[in-house]
């Protein structure tokens, strides 16, 4: 099994600032190194509702034997059916680990990586959905330039969709180093260290999951569910990803914005719901070492203010 190393995983402790006696979410399992961290910071009152799509990671999970942990295949879109299957109202603490995991990227047959050859997937859970392979059967060459620009924010994702459209004439593309070899051929500048099929893999992987819709789905979900003082954390890898992030905690902590020229007193004004803790904290030279894709990765903090509602 391919070793998982958490990105940012003391700081993401640290900011969560754990009651031993509290109820937390791990929100993206993978293969548990964060649940184990948290684990390790309660005590036997204390509660882990942990939530992964992936079926590998679910059953990664099934090895850690602990009467704390509560173990629940799904997206975390779904927090408030899963807290309230649980017999959870409020919980202490949230964790967000946002994007693809190490072992689905290192893993060929998931076909999420173009280093790797395998079956062109990308499925977070291969079970439901469709695989990058039929999409790109089906999609016109419009709609593939239009992902490939919005969730890849590639220049070239005219050329590369044409490219693919042309290919797709001559054979269907099935596996992932076939789809590495057309966009390679289609972007004539490439960047510096980076694969010219990076941007294009980005992007259909987070289309495909609607990663960007399941984040903002559970933003609001995340606020509404935290005790007044309980942190919300996440750590994300792209800057689509942490741009929703950001906004939302900056607009969160601003309250409800009110029409110019109402005549309300500030003191009726209701206040924001989150408060940020600290700046946004990136990997160091040290984890960057040791965990090259710690890179990109960005952990953002907030705390929830108020009494609740």
């Amino acid at each position: 099994m391919t070793r998982h190393v958490p990105v940012l995983a003391k700081e993401a402790i640290e900011a969560l600032a754990i009651n031993p006696d509290g109820v937390y979410v791990d929100g993206t399992f993978g293969r548990g190194g964060h649940s184990r961290l948290m684990l390790e910071r309660l005590s036997a009152n204390g509660r882990l509702i942990a939530l992964d799509r992936d079926p590998a990671a679910i059953e990664a999970g099934r090895g850690i034997k602990d009467a704390r942990l509560t173990l629940v295949r799904a997206p975390f879109s779904r927090l408030a059916q899963v807290l309230d299957e649980s017999g959870i109202d409020k919980v202490d603490g949230i964790l967000l680990d946002i994007g693809v995991s190490s072992p689905q990227l290192d893993e060929a047959a998931r076909g999420f990586s173009f280093r790797l050859e395998g079956p062109l997937d990308m499925r977070m859970d291969p079970d439901g959905g469709i695989s990058a392979a039929d999409w790109i059967a089906a999609a016109d060459e419009d709609e593939m330039a239009e992902v490939i620009r919005r969730y890849g924010e590639e220049r070239f994702a005219r050329q590369i969709a044409h490219a693919i459209a042309a290919a797709r004439k001559v054979s269907p593309i099935r596996t992932t180093g076939e789809l590495a070899q057309i966009v390679a051929g289609a972007v004539w500048k490439r960047e510096p260290g980076q694969h010219p099929a990076t941007r294009t893999f980005q992007a259909i992987r987070i289309f495909l999951n609607r990663e960007l819709e399941e984040l903002e789905a559970v933003l609001p979900v995340c606020v509404q569910r935290l005790k007044p003082g309980g942190r919300l954390a996440v750590i994300s890898f792209h800057s689509l990803e942490d741009r929703i992030v950001k906004r939302f905690m900056r607009d969160e902590e601003r309250g409800p914005e009110l029409p110019r020229g109402l005549p309300v007193r500030a003191a009726d004004i209701a206040p924001g719901r989150l408060k940020r803790i600290g700046r946004a904290v990136h990997a160091g030279e040290a984890e960057t070492k040791l965990n090259p894709r710690a890179r990109s990765a960005v952990l953002r903090v907030a705390e929830r203010a108020g009494t609740g509602g």
